[in-house]
């Protein structure tokens, strides 16, 4: 027996750890609370709209139970798919399973249309027309684009024209509304994401980010502080949702306001901070970090910055605040591959020198490296894998450059090449499927087996695990150990 829950908007965020990370995904990887969902919902239920949200990954659902657990409990006037990772350019690796999802929608026979937001559709919001089983496509960001939708869809005429950002279909035409303006007033718009419709207990931060503690690696939460970033990285797509760079704030006010609902109503110290870039504006960061140290929280906080932006000011107050992680986008050791893709001006010695800085104030740091961009040779990957070994960050991404729907290195390949992954799970890092883009000397596979490589390497080389052991104890380095046995099966390329 069906017992439907009537609701204007149903949020669902669809996900297989199993296809994005492979054998990564059961304990190493995060388990992310979807919080561009969260704050969508607390945005319409602030309009005076009924609304829910699933939780696919965290409950474990598989397509078919996620099709009728909606079939069954939910009576919708609207489904909406955010379409976005949980890294900044992650979004379209979950289209394969956003597809399958659609699909399966409609077989069933549910009556709600379905609009799609996020950075992959906004990147490519016709051709997602026009190969996904969906109804509308939003191309900008979201919350105006549901508010307006549901009002036109709850009229006897709807009149889509009037709504902004929006796709959708006129008989056989797929038509297309124009940008609309983006949110300014953060702070009144989307004061708090609606945490109380998910399961917050059931959330968990990623391996790394508890080596101090890596048995209390729950509860957990994301938040934004701002939105876009005003930098034109070419391998970046983050702001494809914007139209444009951009970067606006929530007040340091409403941003604590958020933090001090996690810890005193979900118990949360762990927590990510979702912006693109954090470490930037010094009114914002010191504002949030002397309202938190008032608060004397016992937190463990990470977030995003540059090598260029970090100054010696923010890294007392960091700390004091909470901060124990700062991840660095340091990409290439080589500062011509690094002007190729417009990452900064700076050279190997700022770069080390940032790290020891941020060590020395007693935060860790997360070295972000990227093998295989446009002016990449064997040897300037190999000075990357150096540079990492040398910077000795306390843990280390290596990622193969991607050419994400929405970013300049995109649009550079789908007009003169490299090839492009055949799939959107291709585009993950850690699937079997992964297709990075092929340099003028290295074809895909040397690139990916370079990266798959240069894992191996950073988390067996002596000296790191010495410094782990020192650091974090020798747990830590069984844990890192256990973590670089995981295989990973790759289609292009084997061992």
């Amino acid at each position: 027996m069906k017992n439907h829950n009537p609701v204007d908007i149903l949020f669902i965020n669809p996900g297989s750890r199993a296809s994005v990370y492979q054998g990564l995904g059961a304990n190493l990887s995060a388990i992310e609370p979807p919080i561009l969902a969260a704050l969508f919902a607390g945005y319409v239920r602030g309009k005076g709209l009924t609304t829910d949200i699933i939780d696919a990954p965290v409950a474990n659902l598989g397509i078919d139970e996620l099709v009728a657990l909606v079939d069954k409990h939910y009576r919708a006037t609207l489904i909406v798919i955010p379409v976005y990772g949980f890294q900044p350019s992650a979004s379209t690796q979950n289209m394969t399973i956003v597809g399958e999802l659609c699909r399966a929608l409609k077989a069933k026979q549910i009556t709600a249309p379905i609009l799609l937001t996020g950075t992959h559709p906004a990147a490519l919001p016709r051709l997602t027309m026009e190969q996904e089983a969906v109804d509308f496509v939003c191309d900008q960001e979201g919350p105006q684009t549901i508010y307006a939708l549901h009002t036109q869809l709850s009229r006897s005429e709807a009149d889509y024209s009037a709504v902004p950002n929006l796709w959708y279909r006129q008989g056989s035409e797929i038509c297309s509304t124009g940008p609309g303006p983006l949110m300014v007033d953060l702070d009144s718009e989307m004061p708090m994401p609606a945490w109380d419709l998910l399961p917050m207990s059931d959330y968990r931060a990623h391996n790394w980010h508890c080596f101090e503690q890596i048995e209390q690696r729950q509860p957990y939460a994301s938040i934004y502080t701002s939105l876009g970033c005003p930098y034109k990285c070419s391998f970046c797509c983050i702001n494809a949702p914007f139209g444009k760079p951009s970067y606006r704030m929530w007040s340091p006010e409403v941003v604590v306001r958020q933090i001090d609902t996690l810890v005193n109503e979900y118990g949360v110290k762990n927590i990510k901070i979702s912006d693109e870039m954090f470490v930037l504006n010094a009114g914002h960061v010191l504002g949030i970090c002397d309202l938190l140290i008032e608060r004397g929280y016992d937190l463990n906080i990470w977030a995003y910055a540059r090598v260029d932006t970090v100054k010696d000011e923010y890294l007392d107050k960091l700390f004091r605040a909470g901060f124990r992680w700062l991840a660095l986008g340091i990409e290439s050791a080589s500062k011509h591959v690094r002007d190729g893709v417009e990452k900064g001006r700076f050279g190997d010695a700022q770069i080390i020198d940032t790290v020891h800085r941020i060590q020395a104030a007693g935060i860790n740091v997360i070295g972000n490296y990227i093998f295989g961009l446009p002016d990449d040779t064997e040897e300037s990957m190999q000075q990357t894998l150096e540079l990492a070994l040398a910077a000795r960050c306390e843990f280390a991404n290596f990622y193969s450059a991607m050419a994400y729907p929405g970013s300049p290195l995109y649009r550079q390949a789908e007009a003169h090449g490299p090839a492009l992954p055949d799939s959107w799970v291709g585009y993950s890092q850690h699937s079997y499927q992964c297709l990075p883009l092929a340099t003028q000397t290295l074809s895909a596979a040397e690139v990916l087996r370079f990266r798959d490589q240069a894992f191996q390497r950073y988390y067996a080389d002596e000296h790191y695990l010495a410094y782990v052991a020192e650091k974090f104890g020798t747990e830590i380095v069984a844990h890192i150990k256990t973590m670089a046995a995981v295989p990973l099966k790759r289609k292009i390329y084997s061992f």
